[in-house]
């Protein structure tokens, strides 16, 4: 399916895929550290951001997300390229990899290594994030133009709330508010768990947010044992969504984890 995206840069193509209720624009504090060495695609994922729903009858779930994205990319003649993804961008990432159909998969505190409790746990904080950005979104710039609500919105998702680009303040909270294949996504992935790691051929890098305060940094330890022959990484400072916490250490390990 078409898929609403940005793309820029020269070099071997790097594809990010973002989290549940974000959208592409949360990788731009990186993107400008990217672009001189990779290809830069960056979509909007189904019924997120820019993007449509997917066709009726599309069951939620990341087998499904797979499908979408695969077919993307072979709309684009990106045959492997290298793929990044955050949270449920992350578990996607894994299971592209899994299928043998991209070069490498690099991801940042990625989805799918919950236990039962973490999932009850993950999925009550995302629900209760999404409907608090459903009240403020109309308002959303006047209401984060002061520093300690915009620490309140965003310190859940980000260790370093101040950091995230202003302009980008109002759009994270719509992209959230208003992302239609969030709730039915939401719950697939609670009730699901990434399997099949072993089978995994290609560089894998997982990296981890030390101050990660939605997906736990202690399943590091678990995603580790789930696909032990990734290299595993800890990002310094940074919560679940990192790349404005730390922009130039994220996109360190996102060259790093596409340079082979």
């Amino acid at each position: 399916m078409q898929l609403n995206h940005f793309r820029s840069g020269a070099g071997p193509p790097l594809v990010l895929l973002h989290g549940i209720g974000h959208h592409w624009q949360g990788w731009l504090p990186v993107i400008d550290r990217l672009t001189a060495q990779r290809d830069v695609i960056a979509p909007d994922l189904p019924g997120f951001g820019a993007s449509p729903m997917p066709p009726p009858g599309t069951a939620a779930g990341i087998g499904s997300l797979a499908d979408l994205v695969s077919g993307f990319l072979a709309d684009l003649r990106l045959e492997r390229p290298h793929v990044a993804g955050n949270s449920m961008g992350g578990w996607l990432a894994l299971e592209l990899a899994k299928r043998g159909e991209i070069a490498s998969a690099t991801t940042l505190s990625p989805a799918g290594f919950h236990n039962s409790i973490e999932a009850v746990y993950q999925r009550a904080t995302l629900w209760t994030m999404s409907r608090s950005a459903r009240l403020i979104a109309p308002r959303a710039e006047k209401i984060l133009s002061r520093p300690r609500l915009r620490t309140l919105a965003f310190s859940q998702a980000v260790a370093r709330p101040q950091q995230v680009p202003r302009d980008e303040l109002g759009p994270a909270i719509r992209a959230l508010a208003y992302a239609p294949w969030f709730d039915e996504m939401l719950t697939a992935l609670a009730a699901d768990r990434f399997e099949g790691g072993a089978r995994i051929a290609v560089p894998t890098t997982i990296a981890w947010g030390e101050r990660d305060r939605v997906l736990l940094s202690h399943q590091a330890r678990r995603a580790a044992r789930a696909v032990p022959q990734a290299r595993m990484r800890t990002l310094h400072g940074c919560g679940h969504v990192p790349m404005s916490d730390d922009p130039e250490q994220v996109a360190r390990v996102l060259l790093e984890g596409s340079a082979v």
